[in-house]
């Protein structure tokens, strides 16, 4: 997890996550891009995903409905801003509250690299305005990520390939 300036001089926080998974990066990508696949991981441990609406395309937009354990929504927001398959997906992301009101948006980006049939996953989100808020997301993330290795180890994403 990083630390940088911003333009204006304040501290920002970066996200950084590494995972290699085992798993062509084809694969890895498709199931990170696809409503078939994310239905069935996406979202922190125990959170199922009842929503999954993507517009998939640079300027598209996306809105997701994650679940938690006690029932509680809460709903992911943002617009593809790259898309160059299979390598790199690059979106915005803020939470959106009841209202309809968004929180601070992030920018995250997803790249995908070939080793050797295996998946080097690397994921950096940015800027958090704390390190509280940044390690926040970083257990989140940690557990989606974990969510998706399962995924990919079990095979149920055959049928939907």
């Amino acid at each position: 997890m990083a630390q940088a300036a911003s333009a204006r001089g304040e501290e920002t926080f970066e996200l950084l996550i590494t995972r290699v998974f085992d798993a062509p990066r084809s694969l890895v990508f498709r199931v990170w891009t696809s409503p078939d696949h994310l239905y069935r991981w996406w979202g922190p441990k125990d959170f199922t995903t009842p929503s999954v609406k993507m517009d998939f395309r640079p300027g598209g937009a996306y809105r997701t409905v994650i679940r938690s354990p006690k029932g509680a929504d809460h709903i992911m927001v943002g617009t593809y801003r790259e898309i160059v398959e299979p390598e790199r997906i690059a979106f915005t992301f803020s939470w959106e509250g009841e209202d309809g009101e968004r929180g601070l948006e992030t920018l995250i980006t997803v790249t995908f690299a070939d080793e050797g049939g295996k998946t080097r996953l690397s994921f950096h989100q940015a800027p958090f305005q704390t390190v509280e808020n940044r390690d926040s997301h970083g257990q989140g993330w940690g557990e989606v990520l974990d969510r998706l290795a399962g995924y990919l180890a079990v095979g149920d994403h055959a049928g939907l390939e």
